[in-house]
């Protein structure tokens, strides 16, 4: 499946003109793309003005100084000044974050099932038949789930479509803190993901672990069936 056509489907219904001045796209040196942009400030607007909270999408190739994730949004939430959720994407390492400020922000969203590797209950108990070594943390693993940024991301893809998946997993993302921020204050926003998006990351979800539960079984049928015969 081309992720190009999920990205289509996000902004299907909004704007096709580039806004003069990104504000909640605080920085994209990644994506760069006039739809992508359209999108998420549609979405940021739409907050701010029923809840007052400022939601910044920060997408960066990579960190200088050896600079940490964490560091480095706190100097962007220093130049916005405000009370500010800061999703921070960097390419080159893989990683994701979200920082909030003040803190009492972080009781509007769940961050742990936001970045959560596992993005339905069968991930998570894959993950935790392949990944836990204690009862412990096999419970962890289960209460660990809801992601809808990093299991986008871990779909492999090449040339054009890397960058798709990208929009596609951040504009997820995005959506989901902006849903929860709105709800926790009793919103609802217009201009989010909607049911559309949400049954295409659905089913790419289903593929990616339709995918892992098959070389679990194959992995498994080596090596012990397949030993025992």
């Amino acid at each position: 499946m081309k992720f190009s056509r999920g990205l289509a489907a996000l902004t299907l219904t909004l704007s096709f003109f580039t806004p003069l001045h990104a504000e909640f796209l605080y920085k994209d040196d990644v994506i760069n793309n006039p739809k992508f942009t359209q999108s998420i400030e549609s979405v940021g607007r739409e907050l701010k003005a029923k809840t007052g909270v400022s939601l910044y999408l920060v997408m960066v190739r990579d960190l200088e100084n050896n600079e940490s994730i964490s560091d480095f949004e706190k100097r962007i939430a220093y130049e916005t000044n405000d009370s500010a959720v800061i999703m921070t994407f960097v390419e080159l390492q893989k990683q994701v974050d979200i920082l909030a400020r003040p803190t009492s922000l972080y009781n509007s969203f769940n961050k742990a099932q936001v970045l959560s590797p596992n993005a339905t209950f069968i991930g998570a108990v894959v993950s935790s038949l392949m990944f836990a070594r204690t009862f412990d943390e096999a419970k962890e693993f289960m209460g660990n789930r809801g992601g809808t940024v990093l299991p986008i991301l871990a779909e492999r893809t090449k040339g054009k479509e890397t960058v798709a998946k990208y929009s596609v997993a951040m504009y997820n993302g995005y959506s989901d803190v902006a849903e929860q921020i709105a709800a926790s204050k009793g919103k609802t926003l217009s201009s989010s993901a909607g049911n559309g998006s949400r049954d295409f990351i659905d089913l790419i979800r289903f593929i990616f672990y339709s995918i892992i539960l098959y070389g679990l079984g194959l992995y498994l049928w080596k090596r012990f069936l397949k030993k025992r015969d």
